[in-house]
């Protein structure tokens, strides 16, 4: 089957339909890469065109078909402790303080917006273990959410090709993953009491959020470069309204809250605290 063109008519729909469905911006330059990220969806499901592709996407009630045309749109880079400062910061200001609060921290939440295939919510539960040791509160679970079911199935597992570990140190290594063997030969896999610190789900940012328990502080990094300003503010406010008092929200090394209304104290590059009461919709201190 020969690969579909894809006009700028088409380009533009499903520019808007992405747009609609969960805030990322495909301006013009994302041609190509749309092209190319939905040809797959062409020859799987054998469609001779884009056109006759988004009737179907549109068109199926089940909304199966938008999930995978979402999951081929979005973009997944990651690594293990990427952006090694922000785990700096929790070291040497955010643990500390919990350390101090005796006792105030029994029941901790931390959450993981946009967590991709998993490197980003492994490494902040392993940076706990290292550093509370047998001191980390029982109840301490990490929220790691993503639109794409893909990555959060490769998630899930913990299973990762032994060079996407690189960076880690040997002893890190062997105290939290298991080394494969056999047809697992190359891979290592992240330790059960880890993975059980980690509820993966799948999660629209643009959807309403409704959480239980407050976080203590939020990582959403590199997500938001792919919305445009007024969704980005939106974003920024609900994630202030699901933290707790104190709170901190933690973004990309490309992004910044500049121009975005919003209620945190600004602390450092990339990171922010949330200061103050506002309403909480439905979050329950």
């Amino acid at each position: 089957m020969h690969c579909a063109e894809l006009s700028d008519r088409d380009f533009r729909r499903f520019s808007a339909l992405v747009y609609g469905k969960c805030g990322i911006e495909l301006h013009a330059g994302k041609k190509a890469l749309v092209r190319a990220r939905l040809s797959k969806r062409l020859r799987e499901r054998g469609f001779e065109s884009f056109r006759a592709y988004y009737q179907f996407v549109t068109k199926d009630d089940s909304g199966d078909e938008l999930v995978r045309m979402l999951d081929a749109i979005s973009t997944n880079l990651t690594s293990f402790f990427r952006e090694e400062r922000h785990f700096d910061f929790l070291k040497k200001t955010v643990f500390p303080s919990w350390m101090a609060g005796n006792g105030r921290y029994q029941r901790i939440r931390v959450w993981s917006a946009g967590c991709s295939s998993g490197e980003e919510p492994y490494s902040l539960a392993i940076c706990m273990k290292e550093y509370f040791g047998d001191f980390l509160p029982n109840d301490t679970k990490i929220l790691a959410t993503d639109i794409s079911t893909q990555v959060l199935a490769r998630a899930r597992s913990g299973i990762y090709a032994g060079e996407r570990l690189d960076k880690i140190p040997a002893a890190m290594l062997r105290k939290y993953f298991q080394k494969g063997y056999g047809n697992q030969e190359g891979n290592f896999r992240v330790k059960q009491p880890v993975r059980d610190m980690i509820s993966f789900q799948r999660l629209n940012l643009m959807e309403p959020f409704c959480f239980q328990d407050p976080f203590a502080f939020i990582f959403c990094r590199n997500v938001m470069i792919y919305f445009n300003k007024q969704t980005q503010e939106e974003l920024v406010n609900k994630f202030y309204d699901c933290l707790a008092d104190g709170g901190y929200l933690i973004i990309g090394h490309s992004e910044s809250l500049t121009g975005i209304a919003n209620g945190f104290r600004y602390v450092q590059p990339t990171i922010y605290q949330k200061e103050g009461k506002r309403g909480t919709h439905g979050i329950r201190s």
